[in-house]
């Protein structure tokens, strides 16, 4: 399945507080965003700050730093708090981000269906009700940022993708506070492997981010081309055709930027350990068991996934 319906939120602007309200979808929790976005002291794209998300944001090449809250049961409040431009028209393309971001045009209705007459799956949409998939919107983020999680604990992912960050992205500083946007493809492009393995990349991996940033740089893959093709085996060959991306690193991608519901990140260590602990054999399930268990999810396996992942983390 190549997305599921999309239904973008209703917008509207406050010209009063200058501010865009978002309605957001059923099936919404905003602690669950916050558990996401928080669950590493290294993370350096956004900050969480008394239930506020700051984040910078580059639109029409011109930064902004917005700050997102939650403005009542149904609603966020998007402000642009730092930036030339605060006319409505660039509060609506911050809110458009937003809710590719924060997953907010996905009519989760189908899956939940799919959920609550499943004994397994429906604990788990019950417990953390609301969960939705953020997303990495930006394709060479997205590429970059599965690459580095390659055969690496998290917390090791995370410590690489701050220090790449803080070397190669764009610094904002506002209240006293730094915020940073993640290097753009042309400034890895033309690195050296060197360049990276100066942060602990290991020269594969090194080679690999520079090699994704060259064909992105040069527009050989674009995000748009990628989507153009409507079939999901499509999508998937050409992004094994590109060097240091195997199955589990497309199939991320797909599910976090691509939003493709049915993509399935075979292989990954977490998964195999929360279907474990969700009572399925206690050892590594080879591909062919783990699409039998995902059977009667389709096509929201990428779905199922993040809420098995969720269920390994702590409140």
């Amino acid at each position: 399945m190549i997305s599921a319906s999309k239904d973008m939120p209703v917008f509207n602007f406050s010209a009063e507080s200058e501010s865009m309200i978002i309605q957001v979808p059923k099936y919404f929790s905003y602690k669950e965003t916050l558990h996401y976005l928080t669950r590493s002291t290294q993370e350096c794209l956004h900050q969480v700050v008394s239930g506020e998300i700051y984040k910078v944001l580059v639109i029409d090449q011109q930064k902004i730093l917005v700050r997102i809250k939650e403005s009542g049961h149904s609603f966020l409040e998007l402000k642009i708090v730092d930036g030339s431009d605060k006319s409505e028209s660039m509060h609506r393309k911050a809110a458009e981000y937003t809710a590719d971001w924060l997953d907010l045009t996905t009519d989760l209705d189908p899956f939940y269906q799919i959920a609550n007459n499943d004994p397994i799956l429906g604990s788990l949409t019950r417990k953390f009700e609301g969960l939705r998939i953020i997303g990495v919107p930006d394709l060479f983020e997205a590429l970059t940022w599965a690459v580095i999680g390659q055969q690496i604990n998290l917390a090791f992912a995370y410590t690489l993708k701050k220090r790449l960050v803080e070397a190669y992205g764009e610094k904002h500083v506002w209240a006293e506070q730094a915020f940073w946007t993640f290097p753009a493809p042309e400034t890895i492009a033309s690195l050296s492997a060197e360049n990276l393995r100066e942060l602990q990349f290991t020269g594969k991996k090194a080679e690999y981010v520079i090699g994704i940033a060259k064909l992105i740089a040069d527009g050989k893959i674009t995000k748009e081309n990628l989507l153009r093709d409507r079939n999901v085996k499509g999508i998937e060959e050409k992004l094994l055709s590109i060097r240091g991306i195997g199955p589990w690193t497309a199939n991320y991608c797909m599910m976090r930027c691509l939003r493709i519901s049915s993509s399935f990140p075979f292989g990954d260590a977490a998964l195999n350990k929360a279907l474990q602990n969700a009572g399925f054999k206690e050892r590594k399930l080879s591909r062919e068991e783990m699409e039998e268990i995902f059977l009667p999810w389709s096509p929201w396996e990428a779905y199922a996934v993040f809420y098995f992942w969720r269920s390994l983390s702590k409140e």
